[in-house]
């Protein structure tokens, strides 16, 4: 998940990711036929209403850039009385996870193939979120692309709204110098409180990736923030 520059129209602003193109396997193409019409919502430019998507009252946590959704369906799995929104633009990550909803028979799993930016402005209701999950976003390592990083002031401005009080905001990055902005960013932002004296432990929730795994064994670092809403 990283941030669009090359998709018209030309608009200015945040934006939560870049179009990459990807290779479908024929599982994924299926999974988009036969379940995207149940788990995919359409983008629209007006409120979600989450009771009736899902068809309950839960509490709702929104994921930005889930890839290809290992962890998403992981989390999903453990937490079945909270309802999760997946916010992705990649279209085969989008037919990953479907397949993953399919095998584990997730109900509380909904996405939306669309800029995360759009759906958190008009989609979602302010104070409508009991956390939010950023996992690995594009770390723009270039210093002339750092500004292209979703984790700045404006976007967490805009996030605080959608949050609950008591709601959370749960980053997590392997690039360093990212953790540092992020850690930066999240502390300045007055409608937010670290949960941890600088990064976090990690929570339970968040299942290690294959990728993440490789890492540490290599000894590569992992950093969480952890950062809740006021009551």
């Amino acid at each position: 998940m990283s941030d669009d520059t090359s998709s018209p129209p030309q608009r200015r602003g945040i934006k939560s990711f870049v179009v990459r193109a990807g290779r479908m396997g024929t599982g994924q193409i299926r999974a988009l036929e036969t379940l995207g019409p149940r788990f995919v919502l359409p983008y629209e430019a007006k409120l979600l209403d989450p009771s009736a998507v899902f068809g309950r009252e839960a509490p709702l946590v929104l994921e930005i850039g889930f890839g290809m959704g290992q962890a998403t369906a992981q989390i999903a799995g453990t937490l079945p009385g909270t309802n999760f929104l997946g916010v992705e633009v990649h279209t085969p990550g989008v037919g990953a996870l479907l397949k993953l909803i399919d095998e584990q028979q997730l109900s509380n799993l909904r996405i939306v193939q669309h800029d995360a930016v759009d759906v958190l402005e008009h989609m979602l209701a302010p104070g409508s979120l009991a956390g939010v999950h950023i996992f690995f976003p594009d770390p723009w390592h270039k210093k002339k692309h750092n500004k292209r990083r979703l984790v700045q002031a404006p976007f967490v401005a805009k996030l605080v709204t959608r949050l609950a009080p008591g709601g959370y905001l749960h980053c997590a990055t392997d690039w360093q110098p990212y953790a540092e902005q992020m850690l930066e960013v999240l502390s300045a932002e007055p409608g937010l409180r670290n949960t941890a004296e600088g990064y976090a432990p990690k929570p339970e929730y968040r299942p290690l990736t294959k990728f993440e795994n490789r890492g540490l064994k290599l000894g590569h670092g992992v950093w969480d923030l952890v950062f809740t809403r006021p009551t």
